[in-house]
């Protein structure tokens, strides 16, 4: 049996979307390097570099890049630091999410064009352009794994969600789509719908402290859960565990999912 420790060891990964040690993405990199693999992990707005860059530290050779996944050539850029760095990767995780503020508060049905090419480009075309760019990368370890973090407003209309939940829907999507493309390639692309977490982006959401509260008298674990719940997750989607999984996506949501609320 493998231990957690050695799970990911002599595997090298690319964590995008760490914003503070509240994040998903942030979540999951304590996870993955816990179970012993090098990582490398971006930010999107320079102010988040200090703080991105001191949690870094507690990672072993970590390397932090900033990275707006919706400008290609800053995809391109980070990816080919790491391709130097690296020499490769054996993983990436899309841990990126976002809409502009009118998108969130108004009327779904008063979504904006511009506010919709935003939302979408941020949350589902942005993985199609990190896959683009990691496949070469993947090709030179033979391999490789693509996992994406998703919610439930994917699947049914959660209030307050409005246009992510498309946005997420595409994102899924999207993964289906991948894996079925780069399975030939040893390439497994994969999805995790995670559970409401207490992140600055879930805060951002109207009516989240509200839908927060009820979750754990709704699930049928009775709680909410954690951005390491989802790090484990994401340890398992990208090691040789999984190595037959693609085109999945998997609830961390205590259940939610699986109940009427």
């Amino acid at each position: 049996m493998v231990a957690m420790t050695e799970l990911l060891a002599g595997k090298v990964g690319f964590i995008a979307g760490v914003r503070d040690r509240h994040s998903t993405g942030w979540g999951i990199a304590r996870a993955l390097g816990a179970a012993g693999a090098r990582l490398a992990v971006s930010y999107r707005q320079p102010r988040w570099e200090r703080h991105v860059r001191s949690l870094a530290e507690t990672l072993p050779n970590a390397l932090v890049v900033r990275m707006d996944a919706t400008q290609e050539d800053e995809v391109e850029r980070a990816f080919a630091t790491i391709d130097r760095e690296y020499g490769g990767l054996d993983f990436i995780v899309h841990s990126i999410a976002g809409a502009p503020y009118a998108a969130l508060h108004g009327r779904f049905v008063d979504t904006t064009r511009a506010d919709w090419h935003a939302t979408m480009e941020t949350n589902a075309y942005s993985l199609l352009t990190m896959a683009r760019a990691a496949e070469p990368l993947f090709r030179r370890r033979g391999g490789g794994s693509v996992v994406a973090i998703s919610y439930y407003g994917s699947e049914k209309a959660v209030l307050g969600y409005k246009v992510m939940g498309v946005a997420k829907a595409a994102l899924e999507s999207i993964v289906r789509a991948l894996a079925a493309e780069l399975g030939e390639r040893n390439v497994r692309v994969n999805a995790i719908s995670a559970g409401a977490m207490r992140t600055l982006s879930a805060r951002g959401i109207p009516g989240f402290t509200q839908l927060y509260r009820t979750v754990p008298k709704k699930t049928p674990l009775r709680r909410n859960i954690a951005t390491r719940d989802v790090g484990d997750t994401a340890a398992y989607l990208v090691s040789d565990l999984a190595r037959d999984v693609t085109g999945e996506v998997i609830h961390v949501d205590a259940g939610y999912h699986a109940i009427t609320s």
